[in-house]
């Protein structure tokens, strides 16, 4: 069954029954404010795309639903031959953008782009979100510090684990432990030993030795009795490697007073003559407790972060929503008091200093683009996203961003960067 809600099927039923069946266009937008980003990182167009040209209903799907005794015969033989045939606009991954302004669009025949709701904003929607807390966890490491996804166990669920670890390194992360995420998206792995790992020999030593020689780029979880004396069973064992030719590739810090305690394992590295051995953190980690780490004289050479990430801790939601903007008769605009949509079809404008203009589709403004045509026919038209590539730039674009949009300060967010046509500004101020 593909992912939808009832109420998309009920209205669906009700459309084809009165032939409500042209095209309209919805779009998806971000309501303004959300609390503590300054700005968001788009993410979900691929899984999206891949998503919404295998959208079916299959024999076992039309059953059940004909069993609940909601839909007419006619309505599910049209479900039969469901096929998305829908144009879609959107921003690319990973680009910088603000609530406030369109970052996709459908136009489709309204029975399909009804359908689609909460397939697109289920896929968009949390990929938005893990990606724009990953952006923030960036810029709080630093551009030379190694920042791992750890969050799968946490994760709600197993797709969301995948996105999760898509999402990061979309917005800059260098690698993820989850291995299907690396099957799957050919992002990197990475990971070190659990604690259970060490309490299964007699001592510690004995598990570090056994790690070290089985694994070829061995890091030592040090915190399962005592650290300290865990980083000098750490040199003890980085000595035997060394006389074998080979090198102790790093340690890592799980738990405790973690800023002290790198910097005591630090010290004890040092003066045994192991300066590249490196440190590794971890344990309920996000940009606050980084930022905090670094503050205090922390001594990491990466990150491992968790749970914060992957439930997105001090935001576990996104206000992203699709709305109606056009149809047949024209421009469509709800106007609920702080439910304002913009109406019709329209396209964002980036200026310089990321000043954003919302514009008509169509209407030309100063700057790119945001928005492309990515889907037409239902077939996509762009690529599959070449994620180290657009790594790379999102990376580069956060740790070029304008102080008061990399400030990861909570409190005293500025306004949005987002200005609107005079054709939209009028409306947009009414329905405030």
């Amino acid at each position: 069954m593909p992912l939808v809600d009832l109420y998309e099927l009920t209205m669906a039923q009700s459309y084809h029954r009165r032939g409500l069946t042209g095209e309209a266009t919805f779009a998806y937008f971000v309501r303004s404010p959300v609390p503590n980003r300054r700005f968001l990182v788009f993410a979900g167009v691929d899984p999206l795309l891949a998503a919404l040209e295998g959208f079916r209903f299959g024999e076992e799907d039309l059953a059940y639903l004909g069993s609940l005794g909601l839909f007419d015969r006619e309505f599910l033989d049209c479900l039969r031959g469901f096929r998305f045939s829908g144009e879609v606009w959107a921003a690319e991954e990973g680009e910088v953008v603000f609530p406030g302004e369109p970052l996709l669009l459908v136009t489709a025949p309204r029975i399909e782009g009804q359908l689609v709701e909460t397939l697109l904003l289920n896929l968009v929607n949390y990929a938005t979100l893990v990606a724009s807390k990953a952006a923030r966890i960036v810029l709080a490491a630093g551009e030379d510090a190694v920042l791992v996804d750890f969050s799968p166990r946490r994760d709600h669920g197993g797709e969301a684990a995948l996105q999760a670890a898509r999402s990061s390194f979309l917005a800059g992360f260098h690698a993820t432990s989850n291995v299907e995420a690396g099957r799957r998206y050919g992002i990197p792995l990475a990971g070190t030993m659990a604690h259970s790992y060490v309490m299964s020999f007699p001592d510690e030593i004995s598990a570090f030795r056994a790690f070290a020689r089985d694994h070829p780029r061995p890091i030592l979880l040090l915190d399962t009795y005592d650290t300290l004396q865990g980083a000098r069973h750490a040199v003890e064992v980085a000595r035997e490697l060394r006389a074998a030719g080979q090198e102790l590739f790093g340690v890592r810090l799980d738990s405790g007073d973690l800023a002290a305690l790198s910097r005591e394992v630090r010290r004890v590295l040092d003066a045994e003559g192991f300066p590249a051995v490196r440190i590794f953190v971890s344990g309920d980690l996000d940009e606050e407790r980084i930022l905090e780490f670094r503050a205090r004289g922390g001594a990491a050479w990466g990150y491992g972060v968790g749970t914060r990430l992957g439930v997105s801790w001090d935001l576990p939601a996104l206000g992203g929503v699709y709305k109606l903007v056009e149809d047949e008769k024209g421009p469509r605009m709800k106007t609920s008091p702080g439910k304002v949509s913009l109406p019709g079809r329209c396209q964002v404008w980036r200026r310089e200093g990321y000043r954003d203009l919302v514009t008509p589709l169509g209407e030309r403004g100063e700057g790119r683009p945001l928005l492309r045509r990515v889907m037409a026919g239902g077939r996509r038209l762009v690529p599959p996203l070449d994620l180290p590539r657009r790594r790379e730039e999102v990376r580069r674009a956060l740790f070029s961003l304008p102080p008061e949009l990399a400030d990861l300060a909570p409190e005293g967010a500025p306004s949005y960067p987002v200005a609107y046509a005079p054709a939209l500004a009028s409306l947009v101020e009414g329905g405030r």
